[in-house]
């Protein structure tokens, strides 16, 4: 075990640097990168918990309103229920939520009643820190929200600069928001979000050192992906150029399009010098609970990526590159994947270059889905628009700072349901609601089952209190090194997954082959 500390210590630069501190992403980003944001049940990240809470973790990126709606959807499972029960199992660790500030699980933009509700409930089942993401960079918008949050009971306000490349995005629109953020009592802390992992490790040298600046006193957190295969050694040159947090993912759930690996990270940052926070042999048992979540459902774990600079020129994120996957999938045409790729890019520059993040990144993904379907049925690009694309145009979540392709901004402006859009919805107050929707009921609606009638479909939340509360989840074997294994690939999987073993058994037919480290090796 690693005692955390802050103490600084010299790097191999001859720098002091104090102890670099960690969130862990593997149930957030991780889930939603790798498995679509429905591998995980309730009782499953329950199982994992208590070792996570040993690690040490600044915070653990838990939750956001898609993996919330997610779990109603596909699990059946009461999303407050989920955060509190991982709240009583977590004690120490903040459990944070991320939000684009502007809606929840509907893809609809959200009023202020409904976004103070989901921020109250939030806070109220257990979240004490919430990470805003807001998609235009909009210092504005993003301070409304941390001041709803904080007046809504959450405890600390992480303001993000949600990085991009385009003509239209600067370094120094990236510092002028981040000293916009260190001048607000409503920010706790600000972190660089890179969600199509576009960092290199020359453009961080370049990024970092005028965000550190700008940033003052307050923490700065690094967030990137391993998309393009440059996220590992990037962090590195981040820890030294004095990012207090970094965001990794854990065991199978790292890598890919995910985080970097805390595995590796912290034999590179021993390497380098540079001391960090972390409860080692938790984080690794920790990693075993989740190899065996992913061996239990045949979900494929995260892989190191080959550095790759497509990715630069049409900017999917990782979780948007798993929806995409699915999708097409499901249509049974994944052979269409790259041509919908290259016209994600076509798209996001004929709507102004707007950042590839949740939910621009979503719209602008269906857009160029719907674009190869028609083309490839003999009709136009954008002869089907969706709704929230339409709603884009007309300039319902902000103005994007490029400007919006002048044929596509006419052709949407033609369609007849652009015309419906255009009439903003009327804002109603929490007893209007409680009312309408208790009336519906035939009972006064408790918050919790208000707000989510209020973003998705009633059956699903029919489907959902009916199931009652979520089961428990137990892997089997884990943590049991005798536990026998029977074939060669069950022999790889739990080599895989105690990187660290003394002693294996191998168990087949009336043959058994057992293996044990001895000396200094064994016992690291």
């Amino acid at each position: 075990m690693t005692a955390p500390t802050d103490a600084p210590a010299a790097t191999r630069t001859g720098r002091q640097h104090k102890s670099i501190r960690l969130v862990d992403t593997s149930l957030r980003d991780g889930n939603q990168s790798l498995w679509g944001a429905t591998g995980l049940t309730t009782g499953m990240v329950e199982a994992v918990g208590p070792l996570l809470d040993r690690v040490g973790y600044e915070a653990i990126d838990f939750t956001s309103s898609t993996h919330l709606a997610m779990g109603v959807k596909f699990h059946r499972e009461n999303p407050w229920e989920r955060i509190s029960r991982m709240r009583a199992v977590m004690p120490d660790t903040p459990l944070s939520a991320i939000t684009t500030g502007m809606r929840f699980m509907s893809w609809e933009k959200a009023s202020e009643t409904v976004m103070r509700m989901a921020l109250r409930l939030l806070a109220r089942h257990g979240l004490r820190r919430l990470q805003i993401a807001e998609p235009m960079n909009d210092v504005d918008s993003l301070l409304r929200v941390a001041r709803w949050a904080k007046e809504e009971g959450v405890e600390r306000v992480v303001a993000a600069v949600t990085f991009t490349e385009s003509p239209v995005h600067t370094d120094e629109s990236y510092a002028r928001n981040v000293r916009a953020y260190q001048a607000s009592s409503y920010v706790d802390s600000v972190y660089v979000k890179d969600p199509g992992g576009l960092l290199t490790v020359e453009r961080t040298r370049q990024l970092i050192p005028d965000i550190r600046r700008a940033a003052g006193d307050k923490s700065l957190e690094l967030h990137s992906h391993c998309t393009t295969g440059a996220a590992s050694h990037l962090y590195l040159a981040a820890a030294e150029l004095g990012v207090d947090v970094l965001h990794t993912g854990l065991g199978p759930l790292a890598n890919g399009t995910a985080q970097p690996s805390l595995e590796n990270l912290l034999g590179n940052l021993d390497a380098l010098g540079i001391p960090v926070r972390a409860d080692r042999d938790a984080a690794s048992a920790a990693a075993e609970i989740l190899h065996a979540i992913a061996d239990s459902q045949g979900l494929a774990a995260g892989e190191p990526t080959e550095y790759d600079l497509s990715f630069h020129v049409h900017q999917v994120p990782g979780g948007m590159m798993s929806t995409l996957r699915r999708q097409l999938g499901e249509l049974r045409m994944l052979d269409r994947l790259p041509a919908v790729i290259e016209e994600v890019g076509r798209v996001r520059a004929e709507l102004g270059h707007p950042i590839m993040v949740t939910p621009f990144s979503q719209f602008v993904g269906s857009q160029a889905l719907m674009n190869v379907l028609a083309t490839g049925s003999g009709q136009e690009r954008y002869s089907r628009v969706p709704d929230e694309v339409a709603r884009f145009v007309l300039g319902h979540f902000g103005t994007p700072q490029g400007e919006i392709a002048p044929e596509v901004a006419e052709r949407v402006a033609a369609l007849p349901r652009t015309q419906e859009l255009a009439v903003p919805p009327a804002e109603r107050s929490l007893a209007e609601l409680r009312e309408e929707y208790g009336r519906r009921a035939g009972r006064e609606l408790p918050e919790e089952e208000l707000l989510l009638r209020l973003v998705l479909p009633q059956d699903q939340v029919d489907a959902m209190l009916a199931a009652g509360p979520a089961p428990r989840w137990s892997p089997t074997g884990v943590g049991h090194a005798t536990a026998p294994v029977t074939g060669v690939a069950d022999f790889i999987r739990a080599a895989h997954r105690l990187p660290r073993w003394k002693y294996l058994a191998v168990t087949r037919g009336t043959e058994r082959v057992e293996l044990r480290r001895t000396g200094t090796g064994g016992d690291r």
